[in-house]
């Protein structure tokens, strides 16, 4: 479960019970059975002879502990076990509420695999109904910048031809600007402001 979740009743009988169990198990063994395999040895050493029994006990009771663990992180079972608490605690309410018509009701003729779509494809066809109309939104979001970007292309093909354009009028411009003989045009202004000068009143 996720963190800050609190553990059902369920996982913590059984979690307990099981801890209960494995210091049963190892503790079973006592000191008057390891006096009896080891007796020369409990008998002259015997604070020596206790302390390893002691030793051993807990370390058996550790690797029994550990192995558990690991057992149950590798299948999830504290997961599984709140999950079942949780499907078992919604299967009573429904039975006082009287609610007996539902699709996912288990009999005793009842395929467990039937009992799992009964409840599994109403969320997978809602779920196919969501992703056809993400999917639907996309395709109209794309037709949409499709035809934007065809329209910005159309723009910048026509921005570029009349640049270009521009540009060969202002060649032709300059070309003919080249063709005109500025000496007599120098001459003919020069002329004309003199005449300008000599109409003028003093």
């Amino acid at each position: 479960m996720a963190k800050g979740t609190q553990d059902t009743k369920r996982w913590t009988h059984f979690h307990s019970a099981l801890q209960l169990a494995i210091n049963r198990a190892a503790h079973k063994w006592t000191y008057e059975d390891f006096q009896e395999c080891f007796a020369l040895w409990c008998k002259e050493e015997p604070h020596g002879a206790e302390g390893i029994f002691n030793t051993i006990s807990r370390h058996m009771e550790d690797q029994v502990h550990a192995s558990c663990e690991r057992l149950f992180k590798d299948f999830n079972v504290r997961e599984n076990i709140n999950t079942l608490h949780a499907v078992v605690t919604e299967a009573r309410a429904r039975k006082q509420r009287g609610e007996v018509d539902r699709k996912d009701l288990w009999r005793e003729d009842l395929d467990p695999r039937a009992a799992v779509r009964a409840r599994t494809v109403p969320v997978l066809q809602a779920e196919c109904e969501r992703l056809k109309e993400t999917l639907q939104q996309l395709e109209e979001e794309n037709i949409g910048l499709y035809e934007e970007t065809v329209k910005n292309v159309q723009n910048d093909r026509e921005t570029k031809e009349r640049i270009q354009e521009l540009l060969q009028h202002a060649d032709e411009v300059y070309s003919r600007w080249n063709k005109i003989p500025h000496d007599e045009i120098g001459l003919w202004s020069l002329q004309v402001a003199e005449n300008m000068a000599t109409t003028q009143p003093p």
